[in-house]
This record gives structure tokens, C-alpha cells and sequence, in this order.
């Protein structure tokens, strides 16, 4: 199974986006999943529902920060930034509510999410986002000699 496919996996088991971006790179990244699992838990929805940034995408970068704990902070920030790009380039944006929007699903900010039905998983594209920055991710990595 691709680490795409472990997230879009993990995000209809129940996980927010964030937490299931950063899953799918747990046997890579060598730390407790409770610990991942936590980390992850206020990003999903854009922030805790704030629909600011996509929490695939801050998944992702939680995950470079584990994966390249040796990187100097301005290649890491410039590794961020082009992980930010390729992932506008594929889905027009890394902003939560947008992407939400441009599915046609209004961006509720709601602290209680909504609960996960099949119609749920239907009208969302967060499940294939999960898996796009996941792939993205695994792309970098492996540019890099880190995968």
C-alpha cells in the first residue's frame, strides 16, 4: 500500500486530515503514533475548523520537520514553501475553505465536526487531498535520498 493510500485509508477510518497526512509517514518518521495522533489532532479542518490552512497540508509539514530534523531552517522553510506550491499547482490552493468551496461544500466553522457519513465522504475532497499530499510528500522525500 502507497503512503497516498494508507492516508486516503486512515482519513475514512475516522481521522482528521492532518493526522491521517502524518500517519500514513509513521513507520518512516520512528515515533509513537499516539504521539503523531496528538500532534495532528487541533490542525484538521484548516486549524481546529478555522478553514485556514488544509490540514493534509500541515499534516505534510509536521512530518517534514520529523523527517528532516538535520535540515537548516531556510531549506527546510524553502522544502515547506515548494511543498506548498506543488500542492496549489495540483488543487488550486492550500487553503481549507477554498478547497472546501470549490467542491461546492460550504465551509462550516463549527468546533464540532459533522458527523462522518458515506454522503460525508462523498461530497468532500478531503480524502483525495490526504492522499495527493501524501504523494507529494513521498516525491520530495525521495528527491531528496530521504525515502
Amino acid at each position: 500500500m502507497t503512503r497516498a493510500e494508507r492516508a486516503k485509508e486512515l482519513f475514512k477510518e475516522g481521522y482528521n486530515c492532518a493526522q491521517a497526512t502524518l500517519l500514513a509517514f509513521a513507520e518512516d518518521l520512528g515515533t509513537d503514533e499516539a504521539f503523531l495522533r496528538a500532534v495532528g489532532a487541533p490542525m484538521g479542518g484548516g486549524m481546529g475548523r478555522m478553514r485556514l490552512t488544509c490540514g493534509a497540508v500541515s499534516g505534510a509539514v509536521l512530518a517534514m520537520g520529523l523527517l528532516f530534523p538535520e535540515m537548516p531552517r531556510p531549506a527546510l522553510y524553502a522544502a515547506v514553501q515548494e511543498f506548498a506550491e506543488r500542492f496549489r499547482e495540483k488543487n488550486g490552493s492550500i487553503i481549507c475553505g477554498e478547497l472546501l468551496a470549490g467542491a461546492g461544500v460550504p465551509p462550516d466553522r463549527a468546533p464540532v465536526p459533522e458527523r462522518r457519513t458515506e454522503t460525508y465522504y462523498k461530497k468532500r475532497p478531503c480524502a483525495e487531498l490526504v492522499a495527493d499530499a501524501a504523494e507529494l510528500l513521498e516525491t520530495m522525500c525521495r528527491e531528496r535520498g530521504r525515502l
